[in-house]
């Protein structure tokens, strides 16, 4: 008798997805629920949140105490900083992000927002869709999260009432088409009682869809992907490599350009440009270490060597010669507003866009966005957790994308040069 066949693992790559949403709709419960139930847990830490939950006084594990990790969070009892966690099943590796719900903190949640690839937006079955939810939703929209799903979480307390869910699934759906937000779906969970997080469970079994872990297991992890098969080549150079003590005769002459590939593949012989020279090169070899590859695509960090003597530095880039980004002097863009100082239109700041940087002046502020109304407004000036349409004029061009082709070189960051703290987030238009 022959031995069975093993069937093969199925490998569905990476995925990174967030949970967002307003205070106190279960963010942390449902991430320390879904690792929970997928048995991800060590004993150890089990038994810490055990302890940590008798000193509670309750009698069931506290879950929320998986992602809330600062001793200053446990002790308010709400999430302050991005938390993160990694786990995986048979299907696939995940890197979930736990975004703070209070509005003081939706700087953290575009921190978040930036990499992923899915957002968890929760909703308190008992309250439905609020100013946070709204104001999630369309941050997560304008930072091309490929897809969005609404869970509706605290569904013991409502009496697992379809009712409930279909009046909060109408209620988004309304706001979403206002913004255009079309990749969104819906489940209904408790993530106290873990319905319909990785088991079904009793309690909904008038919702026919897919369960939360089922979802994530089939959802595609879009970014990277994409990146490599479709984008453009883009190489910001981070550091150049000279190396300036060696016996050996062959590092003598050794320059090599470094960096992370933000999209795109490469090739050794490809034709590249530089910018901002605007000089025609090619690929001479490709290093990760002391080994070298024939081909390096999209999020690999590596060491580039040219055919030709080109002055290259930090901030500089290298794009494939068949797509060349447009040196851009003045850039439109969505900016979200994350300082407690309010923006000053007569004040000098620096962007950062990839590793380049240069000094910018607030040109004008097209509209801002009333989270509320939906409203575009008229605006003389910017507060923390603004949204707002603006043009920047620049100190010298950045070579940009605009955000829905590229989220790499896409994205700038405004620092304040007297603080160093970062007080805006961009993507181009």
């Amino acid at each position: 008798m022959s031995a069975p066949e093993r069937l093969p693992e199925v490998d569905r790559g990476l995925l990174r997805f967030l949970t967002c949403g307003s205070v106190d709709d279960g963010k942390s419960t449902l991430i320390g629920r879904l690792l929970y139930d997928t048995k991800t847990i060590l004993a150890d830490t089990l038994h810490a949140i055990g302890r940590t939950s008798q000193q509670r006084g309750l009698e069931t594990l506290d879950l929320s105490l998986l992602t809330d990790g600062l001793q200053a969070e446990r002790e308010q009892g709400i999430t302050i900083d991005v938390a993160y966690r990694y786990f995986s099943t048979g299907m696939r590796k995940y890197i979930i992000a736990d975004a703070p719900g209070h509005e003081q903190y939706t700087r953290n949640m575009v921190t978040a927002a930036s990499t992923a690839d899915l957002a968890i937006i929760l909703v308190d079955a008992r309250k439905g869709v609020l100013t946070q939810t709204r104001r999630h939703s369309t941050i997560a929209h304008l930072m091309g999260i490929p897809h969005l799903l609404v869970a509706v979480n605290k569904m013991d307390l409502v009496g697992y009432g379809q009712e409930v869910f279909q009046r909060i699934q109408d209620d988004y759906l309304a706001f979403a088409r206002q913004i255009g937000i079309a990749d969104v779906s819906f489940i209904p969970l408790s993530a106290l009682t873990g319905e319909m997080i990785v088991s079904r469970g009793d309690n909904l079994g008038w919702y026919t869809g897919p369960s939360l872990l089922e979802i994530l297991e089939s959802v595609s992890g879009a970014s990277a992907d994409q990146f490599q098969r479709d984008g453009s080549f883009r190489f910001p150079i981070q550091y150049v490599c000279r190396p300036q003590q060696s016996d050996d005769p062959e590092l003598h002459d050794y320059r090599g350009f470094m960096g992370r590939i933000e999209s795109g593949e490469i090739a050794v012989g490809d034709e590249v440009i530089h910018l901002p020279s605007q000089l025609k090169t090619r690929i001479k070899d490709i290093q990760i270490g002391e080994e070298s590859l024939p081909v390096a695509f999209a999020e690999q960090s590596v060491t580039l060597l040219l055919t030709d003597e080109i002055d290259i530095s930090r901030g500089d880039m290298l794009v494939n010669a068949a797509a060349v980004p447009e040196p851009r002097q003045s850039i439109s863009a969505h900016l979200c507003w994350l300082s407690e100082t309010p923006l000053d239109p007569q004040r000098r700041y620096l962007v950062r866009h990839t590793t380049r940087e240069a000094k910018a002046k607030l040109e004008r502020i097209d509209s801002r966005l009333n989270i509320n109304t939906l409203e575009h407004e008229h605006a003389t000036g910017l507060v923390m957790n603004d949204i707002a349409q603006v043009t920047l004029r620049l100190a010298k061009p950045l070579f940009a994308d605009s955000y829905a082709e590229n989220r790499a070189t896409g994205a700038f960051i405004i620092i304040d040069e007297s603080t160093n703290n970062t007080v805006g987030a961009g993507m181009i238009m």
